[in-house]
């Protein structure tokens, strides 16, 4: 099982896409520090989650959330 996210930075305008396995330790990553990508824009609360059964369906949707397409999707769910 692979979960789909979506974070988005509390201080700054800034969200994140990414897909892990375990979505506990690698949201605690993020919170602390540890993704070179992410840390200047802590702290950050979830807005999306989804899960699939493959990798290969995680990176196909994690491809797509980072698209135009996806990135509207993403701007409605901080409106909603």
């Amino acid at each position: 099982m692979y979960t789909i996210y979506v974070i988005k930075s509390t201080s700054k305008k800034f969200a994140y896409v990414g897909f892990t396995s375990d979505l506990t330790r690698r949201l605690h990553e993020h919170q602390s520090g540890f993704n070179r990508s992410t840390k200047p824009f802590r702290p950050f609360k979830l807005i999306y989650q989804e899960n699939v059964s493959t990798s290969k369906e995680a990176r196909e949707r994690e491809k797509f959330l980072k698209s135009g397409r996806g990135r509207e999707f993403i701007k409605s769910l901080n409106n909603g």
